[in-house]
């Protein structure tokens, strides 16, 4: 897979991935039992790659329009320090950490998969969509992943940004010793 200079450029820069969760770091489908309890299924490769990001002293954050308790949990355990849960409007999100972390808004990457996460994504330094993505999201990031949300897409951006700044060899280093 060729990944164009442009994507590059804008991933060498980043400092900050915000995820969505449904239909990002899922693959979409919202299960909710009789007891209303919400269940949620995540990549453990995703989960990995994201890991991996943060030992590579890139920060993430997770921007999403639900509220659930296991995204809360699934951001403890992969090293997610930003959290906003239950947002409206994904842009006053996105523009308060950017404030937080005192960073540039091209500074920030922002990976969504539909049309409410248009906002940041056209405010953000490299938007990031998915394959299931509605053409009119796909026309305005600058990459689409090849893999599938809930199915390694959110692990090809950790990758993609952590090859554009040259860490991904030193954290493959610890398991191709």
């Amino acid at each position: 897979m060729t990944i164009s200079e442009d994507v590059l450029t804008r991933a060498k820069a980043i400092k900050v991935v915000i995820f969505d969760v449904d239909g990002v770091m899922t693959d979409g489908s919202l299960t909710i039992g009789d007891d209303g309890q919400e269940y949620k299924t995540f990549n453990s490769q995703d989960g990995l790659g994201m890991k991996l990001l943060k030992a590579s002293g890139v920060q993430m954050a997770i921007i999403t329009g639900r509220t659930s308790k296991v995204v809360t949990q699934r951001a403890e355990s992969t090293g997610v320090a930003h959290f906003y849960q239950g947002v409206e409007d994904k842009l006053i999100a996105f523009n308060d950490l950017v404030s937080k972390l005192n960073i540039k808004p091209e500074q920030a990457a922002f990976m969504g998969d539909d049309v409410v996460d248009v906002p940041p994504m056209l405010r953000c330094g490299l938007a990031i969509a998915v394959p299931a993505a509605p053409e009119s999201v796909k026309q305005r990031a600058h990459y689409v992943t090849t893999r599938q949300a809930g199915r390694g897409a959110v692990r090809e951006a950790c990758e993609l940004i952590m090859q554009a700044q040259g860490t991904f060899d030193a954290q493959m280093k610890q398991f191709f010793k």
